[in-house]
């Protein structure tokens, strides 16, 4: 048993947002010594080359990413990093700073290994996470930035607040993320339209030529986000991020609650099966036609495999390290590793999207 595994009953002991600041702090800590983060990357860092692509133009060096939510901020590049990811994506950002939902907001479900977030976007706002990004800005591996919408605007003005976060934040990013899909902002969902896209990748391509990407929602009609999906790839989008967290609240048993309503997203473990699900249909449609990452109950290299085979050329993780603890990207990859050579398969790029269905 790891050490984090003989300490997570203590951890949980409190709550889940304050110990994800102290996280936060350790790791802001670890990057004043030099010696203890080289320490760590040391020890968590896999390097395999049949785990490494080159996708629009960026060197990932395995396919697994953070996902946005954990570094709101980009406050933690450096140690995140270090833990062995190959990309981060950091956020979400909006253009004025926000201070998100009353607290408590942040829920375990143990036995589920799943939290259910309702955070809304609390963050320091574009220019103020802009000061963070240029001290580490450029970044030996991707950084992306995902942008969302600042809760008191309205509808109405939804696409100038994405672009005026895209515009400060242009040049300190690798891709950029546009998330239509989070829960904890009032209407946001329904920004998830061919119109509203086009009009979106129309503003983004104008500003910038670095990769574009949205993030979708795994609680929507499937015909409306394959049209979605379609009009998206059709304006030149580079990629699809599916999924964000789910409201389907019947995946656990007391779902949290405030004023007698249920509240934020699932993620983890419940949302394993739904977001493997919409890959597999996102795979059936649009694998080589656009750039797939899979996010969603993600806690094995036996479901990254899966995610490669149904298409997705890279993954992205978060509540899984909750639950798995920091070193959980290092036992992915050598097991990612271990699974490539025991089927001989000789690189990662031969076996995305091989478990496509196209029939």
């Amino acid at each position: 048993m790891s050490f984090y595994q003989k300490l997570k009953p203590f951890i949980f002991k409190f709550d889940a947002e304050r110990m994800h600041n102290v996280a936060m702090s350790l790791m802001h800590f670890s990057s004043k010594f030099p010696l203890l983060e080289s320490y760590i990357a040391k020890s968590h860092c896999c390097i395999y080359e049949e785990l490494s692509q080159n996708i629009h133009g960026l060197k990932f060096y395995n396919p697994i990413g953070l996902a946005s939510g954990f570094d709101k901020n980009a406050e933690a590049i450096r140690p995140l990093a270090s833990l062995g990811f190959s990309f981060l994506e950091l956020g979400s950002i909006t253009q004025m700073p926000q201070d998100g939902n009353p607290k408590p907001r942040i829920f375990r479900h143990i036995e589920q290994e799943s939290v259910q977030n309702a955070l809304g976007f609390n963050n320091k706002g574009a220019r103020g996470v802009l000061a963070n990004l240029q001290k580490n800005y450029p970044f030996c591996i991707p950084i992306g930035i995902n942008i969302g919408k600042n809760k008191n605007i309205v509808m109405a003005d939804s696409l100038k607040n994405y672009e005026l976060s895209l515009e400060t934040l242009k040049d300190y990013g690798d891709y950029f993320t546009f998330n239509l899909s989070s829960p904890n902002t009032p209407g946001l969902r329904d920004l998830q339209n061919e119109s509203f896209v086009v009009d979106l990748l129309d503003m983004a391509h104008a500003i910038t030529t670095k990769p574009l990407f949205i993030k979708i929602s795994p609680d929507m009609e499937i015909d409306s986000m394959l049209r979605v999906c379609q009009k998206a790839i059709e304006k030149k989008v580079s990629g699809i991020i599916a999924t964000n967290t789910t409201i389907d609240y019947s995946l656990v048993p007391q779902p949290a609650q405030r004023n007698g309503h249920n509240i934020g997203g699932l993620s983890g473990k419940v949302l394993t099966s739904k977001s493997r699900e919409i890959l597999k249909i996102l795979g059936q449609n649009f694998f080589r036609q656009t750039t797939l990452i899979s996010v969603g109950g993600i806690a094995s290299a036996d479901e990254i495999y899966e995610r490669l085979r149904l298409g997705a050329s890279l993954v992205q993780i978060m509540t899984s390290m909750v639950y798995g603890g920091p070193s959980v990207v290092k036992h992915m990859n050598i097991q990612l590793h271990k699974k490539l050579e025991a089927d001989g398969i000789k690189h990662i790029r031969e076996l995305i999207g091989t478990g496509i269905n196209r029939d």
